[in-house]
């Protein structure tokens, strides 16, 4: 009789010479990381031109796990500088994760967005507003989630969230849009009334997003632009606005009066700034900036940002800015 029983093989696992097994590691949560002050330059400046990008770089330097808010009037130019910024970041750092959270935005904006903003390394998290209000604050949580995970890996990811004021409009309308928080028992939704008739629970919801930025001590971060909508009419805008002026360590302030007056970019050079910026530009950038703030405060506040984009214009880089202004001083 034949005999049909197949013949047992022990399969061990099969290693290079001289090579360890792997070891499982235990990641850590994103939340028990360390947060340290952005220390880690992100640079913007691409060339001669946009003027915005190596202004910005200057006058109001980014870092890895900055919380940025570019605080914009109606049509003074916010969509224009977050392309700028997300282009300028895909050029000088490609292997940043970029994340485009485009919340409650026209259809053909987040077209826009898609075909001009492409990587290997760019997601595109987007909800228009003729969707329903309650996939707007869908696309952030999972956003926010995905961003977290990688950050936990020690890679660096940048979010450009526009806008937290439409984010905080969504909940608003949806008070159960999001999980509720660990240990908080009953629904989620139903705080106190504030002001502009915002649910106080709306504004939690983008302190959880924004608050989430972060350089990390053990590698990585986790950086947010973000942009806040001012001079809309709207009370609730405005409250939105205060309630998070204050939690950001960078600062981008549009002007309706320089982009009515067609002075572009329209960033008040004043009211614009970066909490610790010596951490992040050299000491030669350190002293330009003090020479030039110090020529410029004396100016009216408006005349600034005219005199500024002179200056970027007459030179083709900021290494010749700086060397140029030293030479005078």
């Amino acid at each position: 009789m034949q005999n049909t029983n197949t013949p047992t093989t022990n399969h061990q696992p099969s290693f290079k010479k001289n090579e360890e097994p792997s070891v499982p590691t235990t990641r850590t949560p994103f939340e028990k990381l360390t947060a340290i002050h952005p220390n880690r330059r992100i640079t913007l400046e691409t060339g001669p031109t946009p003027i915005s990008m190596r202004l910005m770089d200057l006058f109001v330097p980014l870092g890895f796990g900055q919380r940025a808010l570019v605080v914009a009037p109606p049509q003074a130019g916010k969509t224009t500088i977050l392309r700028q910024i997300a282009a300028a970041i895909l050029k000088n750092h490609p292997d940043a994760s970029l994340f485009l959270c485009l919340v409650d935005e026209r259809p053909e904006e987040v077209t826009e967005w898609r075909m001009e903003v492409k990587g290997p390394n760019v997601k595109l998290y987007a909800s228009s507003f003729d969707q329903e209000s309650a996939r707007h604050g869908r696309i952030v949580e999972q956003a926010l989630v995905d961003a977290k995970r990688l950050a936990e890996q020690g890679k660096d990811v940048i979010i450009i969230l526009d806008s937290l004021t439409r984010l905080a409009r969504a909940h608003n309308l949806n008070s159960d849009l999001w999980e509720r928080p660990r240990g908080q028992r009953g629904n989620y939704g139903g705080g106190r009334t504030l002001s502009g008739g915002i649910d106080a629970r709306a504004l939690e919801v983008g302190r959880r997003v924004f608050g989430a930025a972060r350089a990390l001590e053990e590698g990585g971060s986790l950086t947010i632009i973000a942009s806040c909508l001012v001079e809309t009419g709207s009370r609730l805008d405005e409250v939105v606005y205060e309630e998070f002026k204050g939690t950001g360590n960078l600062e981008i302030r549009l002007s309706r009066e320089l982009a009515d007056r067609r002075i572009f970019p329209a960033i008040d050079v004043a009211a614009s700034s970066t909490r610790q910026e010596e951490r992040l530009l050299t000491p030669p950038e350190l002293r330009t900036m003090a020479i030039l703030r110090r020529k410029l405060a004396d100016l009216p506040r408006r005349e600034i940002t005219e005199q500024v984009i002179l200056l970027f214009e007459k030179t083709s880089s900021n290494a010749q800015l700086i060397e140029a202004i030293t030479k005078q001083a």
